[in-house]
């Protein structure tokens, strides 16, 4: 009997062993999955991030979502306001931001991946104004209305010596209101396709001309902390490769 019973014993622990071999595998694999907080901050940047829905959508996100799930990341959306991003970020309470060097005040602090899209700053000028830009000159004793917390480099010394006014808003939606309702307001200055996608939601493409210089161009990129570098050159040669086959080109389909 004490050889049988051992021997029952023997086999429900070899069963048990192989089990163990066999099947947990996928749900080591799930726990091993590696996430990534990303902030879309409160309010979004249609097109690029939009919050209004339940579910994060835009360029940037659709971007990040694919190359994150490829890579074995969870990517797990955070708001965080514009003014806590960056030392969020540093502090390790978020992992990623969507962001453009030019629009960072210590952007040595960081590491920026390569850029996703190109984002071309430009005016948008009631249609009945007289305003023309070609030059900063042209807004002298003027005031323009800007986004809360962002830097524009070609604008910036005029600002401090008050040469232009400045007016920031924290929602780009509200550039365009002030603008079109407020007599003390001449222009805003937005990316020249969120400029477009919000006038044509809101009904307001016949209000607004856009002008025919920009005042900058550069990428928008993913800036993370500096020792996410493997990250970064794995999100880095997955975008040269959804840029290649056409990937991106169906995202930013979406979207214009």
């Amino acid at each position: 009997m004490t050889d049988r019973k051992t021997s029952s014993l023997a086999l429900a622990s070899l069963f048990l062993l192989s089990t163990s071999i066999l099947f947990p595998a996928t749900a080591s694999a799930t726990s091993e999955k590696q996430t990534l907080r990303f902030n879309v901050s409160p309010n979004g940047y249609p097109p690029y991030l939009i919050v209004e829905n339940r579910a994060p959508s835009g360029i940037m996100w659709d971007v990040m979502s694919l190359i994150a799930d490829r890579l074995g990341y969870e990517l797990i959306p955070e708001k965080i306001p514009r003014k806590r991003v960056d030392q969020m970020l540093l502090d390790g309470y978020i992992d990623a931001t969507p962001r453009a060097r030019e629009w960072t005040d210590e952007p040595g602090k960081f590491l920026f991946t390569d850029p996703v899209v190109a984002i071309e700053e430009v005016f948008f000028i009631p249609k009945d104004s007289e305003l023309a830009y070609r030059t900063p000159e042209d807004l002298f004793s003027r005031t323009v209305v800007t986004h809360l917390g962002y830097i524009y480099p070609t604008l910036e010394p005029h600002f401090e010596s008050g040469r232009i006014r400045r007016f920031d808003v924290a929602r780009d939606r509200d550039m365009f209101f002030y603008v079109l309702h407020g007599n003390r307001f001449d222009a805003a200055v937005a990316d020249r396709l969120v400029g477009q996608w919000f006038l044509r939601n809101e009904g307001l493409r016949e209000h607004f001309r856009t002008s025919a210089e920009s005042i900058s161009t550069f990428g928008f990129r993913i800036m993370l902390r500096k020792d996410w570098q493997d990250f970064a050159d794995e999100f880095n040669r997955e975008l040269a490769r959804i840029r290649e086959n056409g990937e991106l080109d169906a995202i930013l389909a979406n979207y214009r």
